[in-house]
């Protein structure tokens, strides 16, 4: 056997099948397009269950890949066994109706043991198979020479998932040799196909000959096809003789720059060890699920991927690395696996932003739960008791984010424990919540009976009118069905055509009326697309009725339709910007486009600068005053794919799409209305860009008459500023305000000044006040409406006169309670600290804080209870003497 690198093991596998005939195929992303039973592709047949099912025939009907995989389903797991993985290769080959048994088996055989591919020794070697397929059990003994004791009949050696293709497998597995025999000869587990570390499945061969019937049945597929799974992982620990996947050349470089950050070792500790794989299972999994598109988030796959990062980051603590450092790990993976993933590369930095992006706000939710947790376990000894219940576990989790193994990890080194079953059922009772929210959600269209049972023939002509002649089909009030929509009543109308566009794709429904002649008759006030695609209208009538089989002509707001175009083209535009400035990754996740202004939701982590914003604003509007025309045509979805169209991630297309193309800059799908030519538009102004959640961010504008609005109103206020400061011209603005700033910057010396000498003068009545508890004095003081900045201020003036062992200073300033603890160094060694006893005392004004052995200080929202919180001071002093 020879000793090969993964990297070799990889391409040596798709060069034997190359030779055999077989197309290539890249590794599909990990997040699956049209398939919603999948968070991820978390097999080798995932990626290419269109073909196995027929939905698709390949080009050619022999297939090998190398398919990178997620899977989550047992991730407690990872780093506990030997080869449980979140992120894996699978390395396979396929036959869509070609070859079969035969010809799976021998090419298995001599990938694995000619010289001049794997080259292992066949007397290590064995087989399993499923009892009743004596076809391959010939096969192995006829056509590869194994003997008949390395072959094995396992009853398990079927591969059905309840229902559709199905059939026997036949599992390769490898003797490591007595010295991986982890259990004794005569152990019932002990053989190929059980569950031991001597023998290892190294390759799986399935062979789905049959269609598993709804009535139980098995009927015989008119085509067979051959599905195998060979796990990187696995094969690389056998041909690196190493004793688990995990010291493989796939995770040692991670695993060896861990160790540069700790001074913990690998291969110490079994607890440690564990963290070590961890980590570099999840940074691996991270980092292709990121340069794949996906992001965190607190649902679906968003949220696996926080998990697994949060894991990971818990993980680094156990090892002592309390620095963030997960980013840091991506250049390893990137120099590791870019070759055959070339998205790793490309996509680097960004991968690297992401991390240290989660990683940062996962240190704040670290901090922030550390001092309600700090504030739970005070209230627990107070009240004499040694369990943190369940629902304030609970609540710490899902408030702040604070990981529950992170509150029992605290609790443990308190001598507290943590009610585990109080937190589980708290957690379900929120899924509850949850589960039902969902079901309370819905449309009148979904929710209707009535609705659903209208189905007919439907024209949309607001493409290419505003204004059209329709018969009335339907009118539906309370749910119920009728012929006439009485004068002064609202109600919902069919239609069999309409120009009235319905509320999709984030662009608002067009408002109008319904006329007869020249006279309204009902006004529309929203449009929705119904179950079976036709248009309902909710309208509300006049002073006339109107009745079903009449016909009507139904007119839509001309200027409201035509501000609507301007922002749908803007947001365009505004994406193809935004990819240009800030990178591919700007990906549109929402939108609002209306007659008013338009919004616009992407994927992007940071917020933009100043000058991003410039540039972003600045194309748009140079697309604007090119008056480029803008092209809307309708083609199969191959053909708009070919020539570059945008698809929105997760919308659902037909085989024919429309396409609105804007100078071949711009070329998205699209079913909304637009501009004819982007000078329509007038002009782009960009008024607020912010977050609206982990890795998304929104950003606001306005064109046209609506932009220009709100310029003449910022004129407007510049020349009431340029009034009110009295300047003529609005270029001396700017020295007038540096000139006001440098006036209160000379009057604010002079306040501070005549604060210190208030606050020295204060300080002589406040020093001399020392009271003790036991053998420590201490001061407990309050201080009329100060900041924080005077309380320091007093604060160095104590240490100076050295006038006690304990300063504790509180203030009402500004509606809030600041609150400051100083401990000398004499009491610190005594074992009372400024941060510990900042705690109970900060509850009093219902706040919390915290610092540092000799300093800490908090804030409060309830300064009324300052005098209670300084009659505190000497009980929490000598609550920590005894």
């Amino acid at each position: 056997m020879k000793p090969l690198k993964s990297k070799e093991i990889r391409q040596m596998f798709l060069d034997f099948f190359a030779e055999k005939n077989h197309q290539i195929v890249p590794s599909a992303n990990l997040i699956p397009i049209n398939d919603p039973t999948l968070l991820w592709i978390n097999s080798g047949v995932a990626a290419l269950k269109k073909y196995m099912d027929g939905t698709e025939v390949p080009d050619n009907p022999k297939i090998a890949n190398v398919q990178k995989c997620i899977r989550t389903n047992d991730i407690e797991n990872v780093g506990v066994t030997a080869r449980h993985h979140t992120l894996f290769e699978m390395l396979g080959n396929w036959s869509i109706g070609d070859y079969f048994k035969e010809e799976a088996i021998q090419w298995a055989w001599e990938f694995l043991t000619s010289e001049k591919w794997l080259d292992f020794d066949p007397n290590r070697l064995y087989v399993t198979y499923y009892p009743e397929d004596e076809e391959t059990k010939q096969i192995w003994i006829e056509k590869c020479g194994l003997d008949e004791d390395h072959i094995v009949a396992v009853a398990d050696n079927f591969w059905d998932i309840g229902a559709g293709p199905c059939g026997p497998d036949s599992e390769i597995f490898y003797d490591r040799g007595e010295n991986y025999q982890n259990l004794s000869a005569d152990d019932p587990e002990m053989y190929p196909g059980g569950e031991n570390e001597r023998y290892l499945e190294i390759w799986n061969l399935v062979f789905s000959q049959y269609n598993h019937m709804p009535d139980g049945s098995y009927q015989p597929l008119p085509n067979k096809n051959v599905d195998t799974g060979m796990g990187l992982e696995r094969m690389a620990s056998v041909m690196q003789d190493v004793p688990t996947n995990f010291e493989t050349d796939l995770f040692m470089p991670i695993i060896e720059a861990i160790g540069r950050l700790t001074t913990v070792n690998y291969g110490d500790d079994v607890k440690t060890d564990t963290s070590f794989k961890v980590i570099a299972d999840h940074i691996r999994a991270v980092s292709f699920a990121i340069a794949d598109g996906a992001l965190p988030s607190n649902e679906g796959r968003g949220y696996i991927l926080r998990r697994l990062i949060r894991r990971a980051v818990m993980h680094g603590r156990k090892l002592g690395i309390n620095h963030l450092f997960i980013s840091d790990l991506v250049p390893i993976i990137v120099a590791m696996m870019g070759d055959p993933y070339k998205e790793l590369i490309e996509k680097e930095n960004f991968v690297k932003e992401v991390l240290l992006k989660e990683e940062q706000r996962f240190h704040e939710t670290i901090e922030e739960g550390e001092v309600q947790l700090h504030q739970v376990i005070n209230a627990v000894r107070q009240a004499g008791q040694t369990v943190i219940n369940g629902d304030r576990a609970f609540h710490l989790y899902d408030t702040f984010g604070f990981p529950l193994e992170l509150t029992q990890e605290m609790a443990d080194e308190e001598g507290l424990t943590v009610d585990i079953e109080g937190f589980e059922t708290a957690m379900e009772e929120q899924r509850e919540r949850a589960r039902a929210a969902r079901t309370d959600e819905g449309s009148m269209a979904i929710q209707s009976t009535t609705l659903q049972a209208i189905d007919y023939d439907f024209d949309f002509v607001g493409y290419e009118q505003l204004s059209s002649d329709a018969t009335l089909k339907y009118i539906v009030v309370d749910d119920q069905e009728v012929d006439q929509l009485p004068a002064n009543s609202e109600g919902i109308v069919f239609f069999n055509r309409s120009p009235f566009y319905a509320e999709m794709g984030g662009q608002v429904a067009d408002l109008g009326g319904i006329f007869d002649g020249d006279q309204m008759l009902a006004e529309v006030l929203d449009v929705q697309k119904s179950p079976h695609g036709q248009f309902m209208h909710k309208v509300k009538t006049l002073e006339m009725p109107l009745n079903r089989e009449q016909s009507y002509t139904l007119t839509v707001d001309r200027q409201a339709r035509m501000r609507t175009n301007q922002n749908h083209t803007a947001t365009h535009l505004l994406h193809k910007a935004l990819k240009e400035v800030l990178g591919d990754h700007a990906n549109q996740k929402g939108s609002y486009v209306g007659p008013d202004r338009l919004r616009f939701d992407f994927s992007h982590f940071g917020k933009m600068s100043a000058e991003e914003l410039k540039q972003v604003e600045s194309y748009v509007n140079f697309m604007v005053e090119n008056a480029i025309n803008v092209d809307i045509s309708e083609m199969p979805i191959d053909e708009a794919k070919a020539m570059g169209a945008m698809a929105l991630f997760g919308e659902k297309y037909g085989s024919i799409v429309r396409v609105v193309n804007v100078g071949n800059e711009s070329i998205e799908l699209c079913g909304g209305t637009h501009v004819n030519n982007t000078n329509e538009i007038g002009t782009f102004k960009l008024m607020a860009e912010s977050g609206i959640g982990a890795g998304l961010r929104r950003i606001e504008a306005l064109t046209g008459q609506a932009a220009i609005a709100n310029y003449q109103k910022n004129e407007s206020l510049l020349k009431e500023v340029q009034n009110q400061l009295k300047v003529s011209q609005s270029d001396q603005l700017l020295s007038k305000i540096e000139q006001l700033q440098q006036d209160l910057k000379v009057q604010q010396s002079e306040i501070d000044s005549l604060t210190a000498r208030l606050m020295q003068e204060a300080s002589d009545e406040i020093f001399d006040d020392v009271q003790t508890v036991k053998d420590i004095s201490f001061i407990a003081a309050s201080v009329d409406n100060q900041n924080m900045d005077s309380l320091r201020s007093l604060g160095d003036t104590w240490r100076e006169k050295a006038a006690s062992n304990i300063l504790v200073l509180a203030t009402s300033h500004e509606g809030k309670a600041n609150l400051l603890v100083l401990v000398d160094q004499e009491t610190v060694a005594k074992g009372i600290n400024a941060g510990d006893l900042i705690k109970p005392l900060a509850k009093h004004i219902k706040g919390g804080g915290g610092g540092r052995l000799t300093m800490a200080q908090a804030g409060g929202k309830n300064p009324a209870a300052i005098p209670q919180l300084l009659e505190a001071v000497p009980q929490e002093i000598e609550n920590r003497l005894i």
